[in-house]
């Protein structure tokens, strides 16, 4: 990393701050991470509309690309304000919007695994995450339903209401049957 990038990992656990870290130098893809680790870095992320900052949300995998442990999703921010190698993990006070309300693992198998997650900010709103080997490591797919229809997760926008609030959620994908781009806006 060169002097100008700042890697911020205080208050994540052991495990979490080697991801966040090796997250940080460049490898923030659905894919693993590298030889140090079998996890996933990003499944899928949240941005806002107040700066560029991102929360992302990851996968600790074991070797066989399955769901290791019994939580294995995590949250962290990648500060992009603050470079494009930054990161930070989520304070207690961002629970509420950005955290993790419900995680379980449904399958572990030989080569993957498959698990349910649910935000806080949309508790009513199923993302199932799929797990498996890819060509030199492992990858994790969210998918949930956006605008009626099946689809694979790769974002969710809010739209900040000043000073205090969200005007409104958009989630992005694409169809899990013809690949189009699927949008969907939630007021708040």
């Amino acid at each position: 990393m060169g002097p100008n990038v700042k890697l911020v990992l205080r208050g994540l656990s052991p495990r979490s701050a080697l991801v966040a870290g090796l997250a940080a130098l460049g490898t923030l893809t659905g894919t693993a991470l590298g030889d140090a680790s079998h996890d996933v870095s990003s499944a899928f992320f949240v941005a806002k509309s107040e700066n560029r900052n991102q929360v992302h949300y990851g996968v600790h995998l074991d070797a066989t690309c399955a769901p290791s442990g019994g939580a294995p999703v995590f949250a962290y921010w990648r500060m992009l304000e603050h470079g494009p190698a930054a990161t930070e993990p989520l304070l207690s006070r961002e629970q509420p919007a950005y955290g993790i309300a419900e995680q379980r693992v449904g399958e572990r198998r030989a080569d993957g695994g498959r698990l349910v997650v649910r935000l806080r900010a949309l508790p009513d709103r199923i993302i199932e995450i799929v797990t498996g080997p890819r060509e030199g490591g492992c990858e994790a797919t969210a998918s949930t339903v956006i605008d009626g229809a099946p689809a694979t997760l790769s974002s969710v926008f809010a739209q900040l209401r000043w000073p205090f609030g969200v005007d409104y959620l958009m989630l992005s994908g694409r169809s899990l049957a013809d690949g189009r781009v699927l949008r969907e806006r939630l007021a708040r």
